[in-house]
Parts: structure tokens; sequence; C-alpha cells
């Protein structure tokens, strides 16, 4: 394995530790609101968190990736305080506007009940959006220990919190001094509360971070920046309605007496088991981005990228058949049986999320070649064929649909960037002996689904046999440990 490549592998590994293991964590919330809450009110939770996927890339609009870029040929600190200083101005503007207009807009939504929901999550959103290029500079300056402890701290409140609020406060709510700050009518607000609470504290907490450098704002850097940045927050959007677009018009597709709001809630559950490759995907892309402009001018960087690409497929497809070999044991993350209705959209979403990594990884071609309207293409039509299928197909397959819906968006992204970076930036991927890898797991996948027997642990048995002989297959062909071990 090339230098670079376990360069990558260890920077993987420690943002792993940094900012997935917080969102793993934060997974781990799932039995208890599956447990705590209806898959109605779940439902409700699922819908709100689908526009915060929009909202967070319109809300940062590119400047994280334009803040690498600029940073390689122009003083850091300078780039630094444009971006910061650009953010905080339209956060506080968002902000306003949300509180201004929370009346209208919480009627639009059909939310005018709570329309303190709305007024929580402008918050929420402009308080994060504040801590994006903080977090950026910690990422640049290979300072993860700042960055995990702030991410840390942040999840472990927002956790605390839903513990308290939905497990501990509804078992003692005849204490009295708990009538002060539990109302049993809140539900699903707390969670939420504790989110806004987390977000709050971390911002506090960031303060004397966020002005450890020199704050200075440059116009004309600020526009070079966002004719940069602008069209990857576009890509962004577009890309994240492939994401999200689903659990919105799930609820507006649905007829009624199919209870649209139940059905999104056992939807959006069983998503969350597809976890573990969505955490490896954002683990990767923490570590590959700042990784992949910084080895640019190298040599051997396109020879790197072609590698990194065959070992990141490898990992992918270990997890599709980890969690799928596994799932009588991981069905179980969903506390309530009424969840398991929808595990089968499980291993469709796994691999949805594959050829959405896979997509994030060749997207480094248009990156490199300043040509992000690209990005912004691609996603379009991958935005477009989201909603369409989704808005012909929910009212006669529900979420299903949805599900399949989100591999077509994917595999079409990544062979239409694949095809592209062909032309303007060719890299020589192992194509054939990454299909071949894919065809062989998604043999075995197949090859267990027909040859399961009632007995639990005799499939597990069967099914981890075929796990190691995965794994065997693989070490032949590449000798991974052999050339980790000689370094």
């Amino acid at each position: 394995m090339a230098n670079p490549v376990k360069k990558l592998a260890s920077q993987t590994a420690i943002y792993g530790l940094c900012s997935v293991v917080p969102r793993f964590l934060n997974y781990l919330l799932v039995p208890l609101h599956t447990k705590a809450l209806d898959a109605s009110a779940y439902g409700v939770n699922t819908e709100w968190y689908a526009y915060v996927t929009f909202l967070v890339i319109l809300l940062t609009y590119g400047m994280e990736t334009g803040f690498f870029r600029f940073s390689q040929h122009t003083d850091k600190n300078k780039v630094y305080g444009t971006a910061f200083v650009s953010i905080m101005t339209t956060s506080i503007l968002f902000v306003a506007g949300v509180m201004l207009f929370s009346r209208p807009l919480s009627e639009w939504m059909q939310y005018a009940e709570h329309r303190e929901y709305l007024v929580w999550f402008g918050w929420i959103l402009g308080l994060d959006a504040l801590t994006a290029i903080p977090f950026a500079r910690f990422r640049i300056d290979n300072r993860p220990l700042r960055f995990a402890f702030y991410k840390l701290t942040n999840v472990g409140i927002n956790i605390f919190l839903n513990l308290f609020f939905l497990w501990f406060c509804p078992r003692f709510a005849d204490a009295g001094w708990l009538s002060a700050v539990y109302h049993p009518e809140i539900g699903v607000g707390y969670i939420f509360l504790s989110n806004l609470i987390a977000s709050g504290v971390t911002v506090l907490l960031l303060l004397p971070e966020m002005f450890r450098h020199p704050v200075r704002f440059s116009f004309g850097l600020w526009k070079r920046m966002l004719a940069y940045s602008l069209p990857l927050m576009a890509a962004g959007l577009a890309g994240n309605i492939n994401e999200a677009i689903d659990r919105v018009l799930l609820k507006y597709r649905l007829p009624s007496c199919e209870q649209p709001m139940e059905q999104l809630g056992v939807y959006g559950a069983n998503v969350k088991i597809a976890v573990l490759m969505a955490l490896f995907i954002q683990m990767f892309r923490y570590a590959a981005e700042p990784f992949f402009f910084n080895n640019a001018k190298e040599k051997d960087s396109r020879r790197t990228i072609a590698d990194v690409m065959k070992y990141f497929v490898i990992f992918c497809l270990l997890i599709f058949l980890g969690v799928t070999f596994y799932m009588d044991i991981i069905k179980h993350f969903l506390r309530s049986e009424a969840y398991w209705e929808g595990l089968d959209i499980v291993p469709v979403m796994l691999l949805a999320n594959m050829c959405l990594g896979i997509y994030y990884n060749l997207t480094i071609w248009f990156k490199l070649n300043n040509r992000t309207w690209y990005g912004l293409w691609i996603a379009s039509i991958g935005a477009t064929l989201s909603i369409a299928g989704n808005w012909l197909l929910i009212p006669l397959w529900g979420y299903r649909a949805s599900a399949w819906m989100h591999l077509a968006c994917y595999l079409t992204m990544m062979t239409i960037t694949w095809a592209l970076g062909k032309k303007y930036y060719p890299i020589p991927y192992e194509l054939k002996k990454i299909l071949r890898y894919a065809a062989v797991a998604i043999g075995l996948f197949f090859a267990a689904s027909f040859t399961a027997w009632d007995n639990t642990w005799l499939n597990l048995l069967k099914n981890t046999a075929l796990l190691v002989g995965f794994v065997i297959y693989v070490e032949r062909k590449e000798g991974l440990v052999k050339m980790i071990w000689k370094g």
C-alpha cells in the first residue's frame, strides 16, 4: 500500500474518532426514541431532520471546501476571517428571518400548533452553521483533539438531555420538582430542545477558538470564494434532495388512510440501520478532502486516488455484508417490533450509500480542476430523477419506492461523474477489480438470503463463514495484510 494511502487511512481513523464517533453516539439514541415514541411521533422527528439536511447546506454554501481550496494559495488567516464573517452574517440574517416569519411558515408546513419547532430549528441551524469554519480550521491545522473535544461535548450534552427528558423524567414524573422542567405533552419536541441546548453550549465553548486567529475580511477574496463555493452549495442542495426529499414527499404523497406519518417513522428508523455505511463515508470524507487537495501536486497523485477508490469500495462491501449477514441481531437496534416491517429496505439503502460514497470519491476531478459547475449539473440530474421517481412511485409502493430511488439516483450520479472524469481528468481506476469484488459480495448476499434457515444461530454461523470467505478472497487478490505489515 502506497505511503500516501496509508497516511489517508490513518487520518481517516483519527477523524473517525473525532467526527464520526459523535454521530454514532447520536445514532445510539434511536433505540431510546423508537421505544419512547410511536411510529407517528418518530415520523415527525424524521421529517424535521429531513429539512435540516437541506438547510445546513444552504447556510454553509460550500465555504468549507472553499476555505480548504483557497488556503493553499492565500494567507490562511485572511481566508479564515473572510469565510467566518460571511457565514456569521448569513446565519444571523437566517435566524432573524425565521423568528420574524415563524407563524406563516409553521402554518404552511402544517405545524401551526407547534410553531416552537420552527423557532428551535432556526436557532439550531444558525448556531451549527457558525461553527462550520472553526471546525474546518481544526481539520486543516491538524488539530484533531480540539476537533474531538468540541464534537464530543456537543453530542454528550445532547445524549444526556435526551436520556433525561425521554427516559428519566417519564419514570420519575411524580417527583414534584420535575414538574418545573418536564411536560409530557412536549413529547418529540424534547429531541429538538436537547439539540438546541447542545448547539448553544458548543458555540459558547468555541468562542475563544473562533477569535483565536485574526478575523480579517476581504471583499475581493470573498467574491472569488463565492464563485468557487456557490456551485458546490447548489450541487450540495441538489444532492441532498436525493437524500431527504423522500422523507418530505411521503407525508404528502401517501393518502391519509395509509397513515403516512407512521410509514415515515418506520422508513426513517430503518434507514438509520444503514448507519455504519453512512458513518464510514463521512469519516472518509473528513479525511479525504484536505488530503486530496494537499497531495494534488505529487507525482503519483492520480495513482493514489485510484488506490484509495479500490480500498474504499472493499471496505464498503465489507460493511454491506456485515450488516446484512447479522440483521437478526442488528434489528433489535429498533426496540419496537412495529418498525421491523421495513427491514427489507436496509440492503437497498446500504448499496445506495456505497454508490454515494463512490460518487463523493469521483468528484475530486472537478474540484481539483476548478470545474465545480459539473457537480451542480450532475447533482441536478440526480435530484430531478429523485423528485420525479418519488412523486410517481410513492403512491404505488410507499417508502420502498423511496429506498429504490435512492439507489437509482446515486448509481446514475456515480456513473455520469465517472464518465466525465475519464474525459477531463483521467484516473487509472481498477474498474474490473472493483466490479468483480462488488459482484462477489452481492452474490454472497443473495446466497445467504436464499438459504436462510429458521434457526437464527445456524444462520449466523453460515453467514459468518460467507463473510470470512469474502475476506480471504480479497486478501488473496490484494495482499493487504502483507502490504500493511511491510509499511
